[in-house]
């Protein structure tokens, strides 16, 4: 894991002589992290407004397949044409990971979305690091007990979270597509730090982009999404939440959370999924109208409490 950007070194810096074997997280990392947990956090409403007025997958692919086209472009004029080249091995692991993750994590998510509440999704997608400590606990890691216990205080919390939205009338096939959504989310988060990847975090990102949007565009037209669908249908209000996916959930923060697979500890990056329910919530609140009750507060706090555990957990291995 371990890669320097721009001549910076943006991972975890080695033991601190005198200072007991912890590690001091950089400053890069705490930005990126915070890219990812309010702007992820933002896109769930983001999702829901779009698929409002358009075809679930067909919009996913769109997004990707421009964010990706971009990205790939900012890289080659960033770092030049050099840093796109990839080997066959690592083009097909970027792809891979690419379809894992938005194809069959956020596009699975965007189909959801057209029956289950933003904020009731983003609360289901916390279950990601449960997932990664089992994978890591599969592959012979020893996550350590402070690690176990946040992940279950992390869900306590997202418990009380989730009781408001329990009363409402959700189907029970887009609860479980979302659970299918966080099971290959994390097994893509997890196998991007074990496969070939390209050397350049961002190409990798563009590539992943470009990769699993051409994925959903092709279930989309499996689907038969694109018979009856015309532009001129689409509101302006998800038009502008797509430019808003696009800028800030693709290029913005899908970049920050590929670099930050290359550059911190995977447990500490799943943490996102504790911070984007309270996020969604409150803008749910906010620009919805949702009630804002004490258990969304208490389970708020409690969530919070189990981020900060598992960050601690991870500044002393």
């Amino acid at each position: 894991m371990g890669a320097r950007v721009a001549g910076e070194d943006a991972t975890f810096e080695g033991v601190v002589p005198g200072g007991g074997g912890r590690r001091r997280i950089s400053g890069a990392v705490w930005a990126a992290l915070a890219i990812v947990y309010v702007v992820w956090g933002s896109t769930y409403l983001g999702i829901r407004v779009v698929v409002e007025t358009m075809p679930p997958f067909l919009s996913a692919g769109a997004r990707f397949v421009v964010a990706g086209v971009v990205l790939g472009a900012l890289v080659a004029w960033r770092y030049g044409p050099s840093a796109l080249k990839v080997t066959r091995a690592q083009l097909g692991s970027a792809a891979l990971v690419g379809l894992l993750l938005l194809l069959g994590g956020n596009g699975l998510v965007v189909l959801a979305e057209t029956s289950v509440p933003s904020g009731l999704t983003a609360l289901m997608i916390a279950v990601v690091p449960a997932w990664v400590v089992v994978l890591r606990r599969s592959f012979g890691e020893r996550p350590g007990p402070d690690a176990y216990l946040g992940v279950l205080l992390g869900l306590a919390g997202l418990a009380v979270l989730t009781l408001p939205g329990l009363s409402g009338d959700v189907r029970i096939g887009g609860v479980l597509t979302v659970i299918v959504a966080t099971v290959l989310w994390a097994v893509g988060s997890f196998s991007s730090s074990r496969i070939p990847m390209p050397a350049n975090p961002f190409a990798a990102s563009a590539y992943e982009m470009v990769a699993g949007g051409l994925g959903c565009a092709a279930v989309a037209l499996l689907r038969g999404e694109q018979h009856g669908f015309r532009l001129e249908d689409v509101s302006a209000r998800s038009w502008t939440a797509f430019a808003y996916l696009v800028v800030f959930g693709s290029l913005l923060a899908f970049t920050a959370y590929a670099w930050l697979l290359h550059s911190a500890p995977l447990s500490l990056v799943a943490t996102y999924a504790y911070v984007n329910p309270v996020v969604a919530v409150l803008l749910g609140a906010l620009v919805l109208d949702e009630r804002l009750s004490w258990p969304i507060a208490v389970g708020g706090a409690v969530v919070v409490a189990g981020v900060c555990l598992i960050v601690s957990t991870e500044r002393r291995r």
